[in-house]
């Protein structure tokens, strides 16, 4: 079987996942409660959370968090787009730089422009001794260990605990939420973990037969809303990397503004179908686009009216819907793999691309 069990280096990080979120979670419980002293005597008014790929798609899910339990405004910039949003008139900021490596050129350019701008920087990375380590005001370390595929999944989930986590911390620094609902997220993120490897165990067949089903498709389209936006980015991300296709991730209603001219019997659409959403609406689209021929695919908890339009990935329920990305994006992840090794292509390390961007 090759490396552990698995054959790939990238199907076994996918597995530990699970494991990556509860390390991450274990070491941001120890040292997020100093971090959070010293932000709150700045008084921040502003955060901006950056980072490149799969960091920020992290940062996008992110943002929902931060804006939802904290009173700051939030705001997911492209690491790389960073120097274009700086303003001397706003100088009193958090900027949240994520990067799994800590040494990509954008990310830490990004830095730099925070920096002399009068910003402060709190470093999420998996790299304790990186340059974007060195340089940051404070650092959050993520618990993923090494990642040796070039696809980041286990680093991209432990961001995502790690978003999370901060969210609540400064949510009761600052009094936002109450005691009670705050320790219910808590206790609910740290159930995040068993969710996770109880979805990678209960779908892995059925999005391997999606996989091998779709094996000849070239355009995919992700759809899904809130939080779960972030997760249809980062899938399509992964499909792209990893088997070399077109993908796009799309708010769902915003997929009707223009880019449903393209559905069609060749473009596949997955729907990630988040908890206490309006399932009539995503019913409706999903008719919508079956009628035009499209394949569906949806992920979700298995309410039967999703599940009877197409293939169909259920997902157990647990937690509440601001942290779904964290679950959401398993199976996502998986299809980037089986999809890989269906089309004759090495997972671990995509043509053209690299793990650290320089």
């Amino acid at each position: 079987m090759g490396i552990g069990g698995f054959r790939h280096h990238m199907v076994q990080e996918v597995f530990e996942e699970p494991r990556a979120i509860q390390d991450t979670i274990a070491g941001c419980t120890k040292d997020l409660p100093a971090i959070i002293k010293e932000v709150g005597e700045r008084k921040f008014r502003i955060a901006y959370l950056s980072g490149s790929g799969s960091s920020y798609y992290a940062c996008l899910a992110g943002q929902y968090a931060v804006s939802a339990l904290t009173s700051l405004t939030a705001t997911s910039i492209p690491a790389s787009e960073f120097a274009f949003w700086a303003s001397p008139a706003v100088r009193d900021f958090l900027m949240v730089a994520v990067s799994q490596s800590g040494e990509s050129v954008d990310i830490l350019s990004a830095v730099e422009t925070a920096l002399d701008t009068g910003g402060k920087v709190l470093a999420v990375t998996n790299t304790p001794g990186s340059t974007l380590a060195k340089k940051a005001d404070f650092v959050l370390l993520t618990r993923a260990e090494r990642e040796l595929a070039v696809t980041a999944t286990k680093t991209y989930v432990s961001q995502l605990a790690a978003a999370y986590m901060l969210s609540i911390g400064l949510s009761e620094m600052q009094k936002v939420k109450g005691e009670a609902e705050l320790g219910e997220f808590r206790e609910r993120l740290k159930e995040a973990p068993r969710l996770l490897e109880e979805t990678l165990r209960s779908t892995d067949k059925v999005v391997r037969e999606i996989a091998e089903k779709y094996r000849h498709n070239k355009f995919f389209f992700i759809l899904s809303s809130g939080p779960n936006y972030a997760t249809a980015m980062e899938g399509a991300l992964k499909l792209k990397e990893s088997c070399n296709v077109f993908a796009e991730g799309y708010a769902s209603r915003e997929f009707l503004h223009g880019p449903m001219r393209l559905a069609d019997e060749n473009t596949p659409m997955i729907f990630i179908v988040p908890p206490r959403e309006d399932l009539d609406e995503y019913v409706g689209l999903m008719k919508r686009f079956k009628s035009l021929g499209a394949p569906i695919i949806s992920i979700s908890e298995g309410d039967e009216k999703i599940t009877g339009l197409g293939d169909s990935i259920t997902i157990p329920e647990g937690l509440p819907p601001l942290f779904t990305p964290i679950i959401y994006v398993g199976p996502l992840h998986l299809l980037a793999y089986y999809s890989s090794i269906d089309r004759g292509l090495d997972p671990d390390k995509p043509e053209k691309i690299v793990k650290v961007v320089k």
